[in-house]
């Protein structure tokens, strides 16, 4: 009997310790600083919102929030680096809608969206700005639109690269309005920005996050938002509806992403920090003066928009034909 017991006592403890086990094991997140990969150089959308988010999120997380460059190939390099990273919510991704574009004008990835990320929450919105160097001869969104047509072929805008969605605005709008536009990439939209500042280019389309201060300061020119609906910023600037193209919308949006398998108490918990960061007011309105306009959503709510804009971008590929030289 007693050494009956004195088992039973053993196989107890020993259960006891392993169901403890894997609890004592898992260290609490966040355990180590975080980094926040943006796949873009300095300068562009993602890159502001990520500086502007990195702190508060660190505020709430209690470990430092690093923000790391990895631009190239359209944003797919960093992203691969997100989507390869240990999914333990200490990496993360601030994307844009390019991811969503890649698959819809043939750019082979290593990664599949759907299958290699965790949506975590959208993050904001921003609109695409079509600007001007202010020597150019038109000076309204009117008389740039029957300037392009005049010229068909002849006038150049600058984007951040090959399938950006500055790029495709640039490609949409000349499809609607029965033109052609010379696209010239660039590597980033900071050099894309500041080839049309120093005249080399004419204008670009480009977030209004990233031309803001080049508009304040006059530098640049603004001639219309490519989309449906004005800007808080900008109130009185026109919109490409405004110009007579009513099925035009060429907005960008930014989510974060965690890599695939990121468990899913980690995803919650990034979650709640950020939309408690942006529901701030002082923090809402200093976004809102840089151009964006501060969004949240659940980890599902992301995950449909994401699917959601895999499928538009690749309607409005098919159906206006666009082709996107890799």
């Amino acid at each position: 009997m007693l050494q009956r017991r004195r088992m039973v006592t053993t196989l107890a403890a020993t259960a006891a310790t392993l169901l403890a086990g894997p609890a004592w094991a898992q260290a609490p997140y966040p355990s180590r600083p975080i980094t926040l990969v943006v796949p873009f150089a300095p300068g562009g959308g993602n890159d502001i919102l990520a500086r502007a988010i990195a702190p508060l999120l660190a505020e709430r997380l209690g470990q430092p929030v690093v923000v790391g460059n990895k631009p190239g190939a359209g944003g797919n390099i960093g992203t691969d680096a997100v989507a390869r990273a240990q999914p333990d919510g200490h990496t993360l991704l601030i994307a844009s809608n390019q991811v969503t574009i890649n698959p819809a004008i043939g750019v082979r990835t290593p990664f599949t969206l759907e299958k290699d990320f965790a949506p975590v929450s959208q993050i904001a919105s921003v609109p695409i700005v079509l600007v001007a160097h202010p020597e150019q001869p038109y000076k309204t969104l009117d008389e740039f639109v029957r300037y392009a047509r005049a010229n068909s072929g002849k006038l150049a805008y600058s984007s951040p690269g090959n399938g950006t969605p500055q790029h495709l605005a640039g490609e949409v709008f000349a499809n609607l309005a029965k033109t052609q536009l010379m696209h010239v990439p660039y590597r980033g939209t900071g050099p894309a920005i500041a080839d049309v500042v120093g005249g080399q280019v004419p204008l670009t389309f480009a977030t209004m996050a990233s031309v803001m201060p080049f508009v304040e300061s006059g530098k640049l020119r603004a001639l219309g938002i490519a989309g449906q609906s004005r800007a808080a910023t900008l109130p009185q600037l026109p919109t490409f509806g405004d110009a007579g193209f009513k099925n035009y919308e060429a907005a960008l949006w930014y989510s974060l992403l965690a890599p695939a398998r990121t468990p899913p108490a980690v995803v919650a918990q990034v979650n709640a920090a950020l939309v408690q960061a942006l529901q701030q007011p002082a923090v809402r309105e200093r976004l809102v003066q840089q151009g964006f306009e501060p969004r949240t959503s659940t980890p599902a709510q992301a995950r449909t928009l994401l699917e959601q804009d895999l499928v538009r971008w690749a309607r409005v590929v098919s159906e206006l034909h666009i082709k996107i030289e890799q």
